[in-house]
């Protein structure tokens, strides 16, 4: 098989195979951060407060299904992973085509049925009835935009399972400067309002797509479109649907915890609202690192699984933990010693009770950093294997443990409750997980040796 511009993770030393492909999956979600940031900036002063709540309010919702887009599609590139170790064009270009079919028939009904379920979902939600309107009207074009959406996931998704990880993150960062582009010109010289803004990330989430899918089959040589190899294939189709809709939905279950203990948030008062959104925004700053050596891993694994590696996978297994560790004694420091700087940065004062609550919010919440990073390897590890269903467990989990800390907050501890609900969330499913992961790889030892 030609394999240009493509990495071999079933070879070399793990730590450093995961670290190289890593680098421009954290590169990739600090950008995407960045544009969100100017994205927010554009619609609050160019088309209004109640324009940039609206764009606000729909964003559980949109987490919701898009979630599931993005889960579906790194399912469906975890078989391509494994194929692709396995040394086996035949079946890489089988379940690569088969995928393609289905993530064009998922993304026109998934389109469809969220275009007409957009208005009674955010009524469902409670929506403030003075920008229920302009929620509908971007969301509707987010969701008409769902086959870009997955066009740009299935196809980023496949480039990184045959080992390219940089240019899915070239071909973000030029559709990124392109959506701010895109956006000014709409919202402002056009008028669009928030339909532009919507616009905006669907056209450029489309030219995303594109550029993958155009590098992916012109610049690899590993996908190879012959006649034989070009079907829709039943027995692939299974395959990939027991994995990429169990993942689907463990991102939707992650969502819908996050909308429980938004609910006990809210119940607390608004000062503990401001103050927790205040810290969770510098917590993802500092957390997506860890998500995207998460994302390598399961993309590592995938392939070593494919090879039949098993010893690589464990060594793996310890040096992305390695990785995790040693970021979050970093990041600890640097938390301690920056929090109230960080917290000025996004509220603009440190002194009152909404910086108290948001600085109360990162000490504590750093201080178990380490959790969440055990669970991006470790939940990655199961869904390289191929176990996706177990990730749907883990979520529960997860959505458990928020939902205990939103009960504890709001009839014991107050905003404490709420500080530690996503460390116990991510606790509860890191326990599921490693169970997991030293289960399988004893089974899969065991039928090695007999």
């Amino acid at each position: 098989m030609k394999r240009n511009h493509t990495q071999d993770l079933t070879v070399g030393r793990p730590i450093v195979q995961i670290l190289l492909f890593a680098v421009p999956l954290v590169l990739g979600t600090l950008f995407q951060q960045l544009y969100s940031f100017v994205d927010t900036v554009i619609v609050g002063r160019f088309v209004g407060v109640d324009a940039l709540a609206a764009v606000g309010t729909t964003y559980s919702l949109n987490f919701l299904i898009l979630g599931f887009v993005q889960g579906l599609c790194v399912g469906f590139g975890i078989l391509l992973a494994q194929s692709f170790g396995a040394h086996d064009p035949r079946e890489l270009n089988r379940y690569f085509i088969t995928g393609t079919w289905l993530s064009a028939v998922i993304s026109v009904v998934l389109a469809v049925f969220t275009f007409l379920l957009a208005r009674p979902l955010l009524v469902l939600i409670q929506t403030p009835d003075d920008i229920l309107d302009m929620a509908v009207v971007y969301i509707q074009v987010i969701f008409i935009g769902i086959p870009a959406s997955i066009l740009y996931n299935y196809s980023a998704s496949a480039l990184r399972a045959v080992g390219d990880s940089k240019h899915p993150f070239y071909f973000l960062v030029l559709s990124s400067v392109l959506n701010i582009v895109l956006d000014y010109v709409f919202i402002v010289p056009l008028g669009a309002g928030v339909a532009g803004a919507a616009w905006a990330t669907v056209i450029s989430q489309f030219v995303s797509g594109i550029l993958n899918s155009w590098w992916l089959l012109q610049r690899t040589g590993v996908i190879e479109l012959k006649e034989d190899r070009a079907g829709f294939s039943a027995y692939h189709a299974k395959k990939l649907c027991k994995i990429g809709i169990p993942m689907g939905l463990e991102y939707s279950v992650s969502a819908i915890g996050a909308v429980v203990m938004q609910g006990a948030i809210n119940s607390l008062g608004s000062v503990a609202v401001a103050a927790q959104t205040a810290g969770e925004k510098i917590r993802q700053m500092f957390t997506l690192p860890m998500e995207s050596v998460g994302m390598a891993m399961a993309t590592y694994v995938g392939q070593n699984y494919g090879a039949k590696r098993m010893d690589r996978i464990k060594q793996g297994i310890f040096s992305g933990l390695t990785i995790q560790y040693l970021y979050c004694i970093v990041i600890w420091v640097v938390i301690l010693v920056l929090k109230r700087p960080l917290v000025a940065l996004v509220l603009g004062e440190t002194v009152s009770e909404t910086a108290a609550g948001a600085i109360q919010y990162l000490t504590l919440m750093s201080a178990l950093f380490f959790i969440h990073g055990s669970l991006m390897i470790m939940r990655n590890t199961l869904q390289g294997l191929g176990y996706s269903m177990q990730a749907i467990i883990s979520g529960v989990g997860e959505l458990i443990g928020r939902s205990l800390g939103g009960f504890l907050a709001v009839e014991f501890f107050g905003f404490v409750g709420i500080c530690y609900a996503n460390p116990l969330a991510w606790g509860l499913a890191l326990c599921y997980c490693i169970v997991m992961v030293v289960y399988y790889i004893r089974q899969y030892e065991r039928r090695a040796k007999a």
